[in-house]
């Protein structure tokens, strides 16, 4: 079967959207099918990896979201479709790519939506106002998109009960929860010598695993430890380097003195320091 996916706003070197694409094109590689993933670029590629064919398409960053490029020609995406002929087409992207949907129920394809995320919360994020009115326009936004999205696709698939709950609000009837897998070989909470490099005697150590964007409020480690008033040791683990978010983190971690940042480290070097973290935050 050849599995077409679809998706925007894919980090360039890490991020969980580009595990979550990695793994599942390698499972549906190792299954015996053939997935091509299509995703945004700085410039037009093809090629054959672990997780099967990759398509990159060149296209635009997204001014004020820290790099995201969005594949935005429609056209252009709907003529490599239909020259790539699919058997099914699974989307991951909640918002730019709905349409996608649309075309495949035109021309005979099963479509799936893949949601990682929550459109209300995104919109939150954006949308202008005063916190209650800006609330209330997001679930109101959110529920309108959400059906023309469960009308579209013959599955979505939600990969948590957050992701899953905005559709429950609006009573969709093809909704799927498929939660991600953890590798507990990997990022697990076991005690070793690395652990005491980071964390003294009585402190909980707690590794956040995430780039220092600004959606991704990195500062929210920071500010539960301060308002738990706990023993902890916060090691930050960030793949990319960042600008604006790492100057907030330096600034609120002043007063405890219990950050300790780690700038681009590599994956390996990452799943060792998360090996002897009591608790892993993964943004």
């Amino acid at each position: 079967m050849r599995i077409i996916r679809l998706a925007n706003f894919v980090a360039p070197h890490s991020g969980g959207l580009r595990t979550s694409l990695a793994e599942l094109g390698a499972g549906y590689l190792a299954a015996g099918h053939e997935p091509v993933l299509v995703i945004p670029g700085d410039r037009d590629g093809d090629e054959r990896c672990a997780q099967g064919r990759v398509i990159t398409l060149r296209a635009p960053r997204v001014p004020f979201t820290g790099g995201y490029r969005v594949l935005w020609r429609r056209r252009r995406l709907a003529r490599l479709l239909a020259a790539l002929r699919p058997d099914a087409l699974e989307v991951s992207d909640r918002t730019t790519l709905r349409w996608a949907g649309r075309w495949a129920r035109e021309h005979g394809v099963p479509a799936v939506m893949v949601s990682h995320e929550s459109v209300t919360a995104l919109l939150k994020l954006t949308l202008p106002g005063p916190g209650r009115l800006r609330s209330a326009l997001s679930r109101v936004v959110a529920d309108w998109l959400n059906r023309r999205t469960a009308r579209a696709y013959h599955r979505i698939i939600c990969t948590t009960g957050w992701a899953a709950a905005e559709f429950g609000r609006i009573d969709a009837g093809n909704v799927v929860r498929v939660p991600l897998g953890v590798d507990l070989d990997t990022f697990g909470p076991r005690a070793g010598r690395v652990r005491t490099r980071y964390a003294g005697e009585g402190q909980i150590l707690l590794v956040h695993c995430g780039r220092l964007s600004a959606e991704k409020r990195p500062q929210r480690s920071l500010t539960t430890l301060h308002a738990a008033g706990l023993p902890v040791r916060l090691v930050v683990a960030e793949p990319e380097s960042t600008g604006l978010a790492r100057v907030n983190l330096n600034v609120l971690s002043k007063p405890s003195g219990n950050l300790e940042l780690h700038e681009c480290l590599p994956s390996a070097r990452l799943k060792v320091r998360n090996r002897f973290s009591q608790c892993n935050e993964k943004t």
